[in-house]
């Protein structure tokens, strides 16, 4: 596949955001990708702490705000209202999050596709190490395997190894220059 120009198409003059350019030139980044026909939600068994619960988020925005607050204060301005957030949550309150966004559909390969992704993923610090947003991401990935999307894609992340234990593979690899390997 060209993962170079889906890319491309899919972040156009990515590398001359100045928000991209004034990254640390050493830190590298991944692209991810999953084909959803090869995912089974169920491969990876993920335990959690009892009281952990998952779905969309339906409550009020501020709520979420503080949350995503607490993970990268950059963040929040991404999260708004009518949204698609997927949470996994403890006690009514959202303790891991992301975006479920549709990222569009493109001809790849001579085949036309659809790709949507989580992105923005955190879980809150006092939750960490402990599967929570490992297993948030697994079912937010089913979810759009089931709404009939062909490709996962994870943009722009500095923990490819994570994502990789739920079949994501790294499809470029990037640094503040615009480096792609």
């Amino acid at each position: 596949m060209d993962f170079l120009t889906l890319f491309d198409k899919m972040h156009p003059g990515f590398f001359a955001k100045e928000y991209i350019r004034d990254l640390d030139p050493e830190e590298v980044f991944e692209e991810q990708l999953l084909p959803l026909s090869e995912f089974d939600a169920d491969a990876l068994k993920i335990a959690v702490p009892d009281g952990i619960t998952f779905g969309f988020y339906r409550g009020e925005l501020p709520a979420l705000h503080e949350a995503v607050r607490q993970v990268e204060e950059d963040w929040v301005q991404y999260f708004q209202a009518g949204d698609r957030v997927f949470c996994a949550f403890f006690d009514g309150m959202p303790i891991s999050f992301c975006l479920l966004d549709g990222m569009g559909e493109y001809e790849l390969d001579g085949r036309h596709i659809r790709i949507a992704g989580p992105g923005c993923v955190g879980t809150l610090p006092a939750f960490r190490r402990k599967g929570i947003g490992l297993k948030m991401v697994q079912l937010a990935t089913d979810v759009l395997k089931n709404e009939g999307y062909d490709y996962s894609y994870i943009h722009y992340t500095a923990v490819g190894p994570w994502y990789a234990r739920l079949g994501y593979r790294t499809i470029l690899c990037w640094n503040a220059k615009g480096n792609i390997e």
